[in-house]
């Protein structure tokens, strides 16, 4: 699968992130629709890198990672302004 920022750049899931990153991906795709604010959406990325996958400890964040959180983050930013 793959994933394009609003910037244009594309990330291949399978290769460009580890399974751990991916499950971080994963929580925050259901935050950015959950969230009802920018600093709770930040809040749940800070939990889930921190506990990590299976509670496994800490994830670092991988420049990829940080690309598409940080696309995610400003989708949800549109979405609570209204202009989704």
């Amino acid at each position: 699968m793959r994933y394009t920022t609003n910037k244009g750049e594309t990330f291949d899931l399978e290769k460009d992130f580890s399974s751990p990153e991916r499950h971080i991906l994963q929580k925050m795709l259901i935050w950015q629709e959950m969230a009802t604010s920018v600093e709770v959406f930040r809040r749940k990325k800070a939990e889930a890198l921190q506990a990590g996958w299976n509670n496994s400890g800490p994830i670092r964040e991988s420049r990829a990672l940080k690309s598409v959180v940080q696309d995610l983050e400003e989708r949800l930013a549109l979405r609570l302004r209204g202009e989704h």
